[in-house]
């Protein structure tokens, strides 16, 4: 089992569009995936829409026992091959800056109590957490549960910022509690690649971060808002728009079942050759064919 945390230190650039994204893009594969919303304002369990719960990721951060997991973890309208790890907007109560480690450790307790005895004959082979946009206790307890951790920027100042910034946390806690934690990259969403201003900070988050940026971009679409709307995975909206972020995220989610570490559990698949780029999907300073507003 690996387990991704998908991060910002910035709101509004999309990091749970990119979780939804790669939990899409694991569907397509036939990867059985979790969605961990850890989000207090709950956006990715709003879009995979489960049934109610009678507990949340909230009561399993407090008491992380395999009854509560049970009572937590509920089947996706997309398919019962992804499931989610209910958000609350009680998560916010247990967001406090300074925590001890053992607390921040109850993530990873419950993920491992799901790797030795999944609730179900086939096992989760990847685990997709939506951190919320700061770094309190809540993010760093991903990062403590996390095998990998991909970081979401805009290309914007204020977002170069942030993710520099994140950049630094998951390096913290790699050296203070996880040290087989590291970074699968940073990926660049809402990119109008017609924007000077955009590939102006696209030039400046290659000189900051180098190799560690994604040769490829989730391009602003109508599409991402769309298809959460109609709680549908992306790869299933059928529109030019879609289509063109799908292989993205295609290429995303190769990456991640490609990294050193498989985590907990080995994932099914992962020694397959999976390529690096896919035809037609979007370079990060490539001119597009499509529209900026194509559905």
């Amino acid at each position: 089992m690996h387990t991704v945390a998908v991060l910002s230190l910035k709101g509004g650039v999309g990091k749970t569009t990119v979780a939804l994204g790669i939990a899409s893009a694991a569907l397509r594969r036939g990867t059985r995936t979790l969605v961990a919303d850890l989000d207090p304002q709950g956006n990715a369990t709003t879009s995979l829409d489960p049934p109610y719960t009678d507990a949340t990721l909230a009561d399993v951060l407090e008491t992380p026992a395999r009854p509560v997991l049970e009572r937590a973890i509920a089947p996706s309208v997309w398919s019962d091959e992804v499931d989610v790890l209910v958000g609350a907007e009680e998560l916010e109560q247990l967001n406090e800056p300074d925590s001890d480690g053992r607390r921040l450790e109850n993530l990873s307790r419950a993920l491992d109590e799901l790797h030795s005895h999944p609730l179900r004959e086939e096992p989760y082979e990847l685990v997709v957490i939506d951190c919320p946009p700061s770094l309190g206790r809540l993010t760093k307890s991903a990062l403590v549960a996390a095998d990998s951790a991909l970081i979401v920027t805009e290309p914007t100042m204020y977002a170069v910022a942030g993710a520099q910034r994140a950049l630094e946390a998951i390096e913290r806690i790699r050296e203070e509690s996880n040290p087989g934690l590291r970074p699968i990259g940073v990926l660049v969403n809402k990119l109008r690649v017609r924007s000077y201003e955009h590939q102006f900070r696209v030039a400046e988050l290659r000189e900051n971060f180098g190799s560690l940026v994604m040769p490829t971009a989730i391009p602003d679409r109508l599409a991402v808002q769309q298809a959460q709307g109609a709680c549908s995975p992306i790869h299933e909206w059928h529109s030019p728009g879609a289509q063109e972020i799908a292989l993205t995220f295609n290429m995303v989610l190769a990456k991640i079942l490609r990294s050193n570490r498989a985590g907990r559990h080995r994932v099914r698949g992962e020694e397959e050759d999976l390529p690096e780029t896919t035809a037609g999907t979007p370079a990060i300073v490539a001119d597009a064919e499509v529209s900026e507003n194509a559905g």
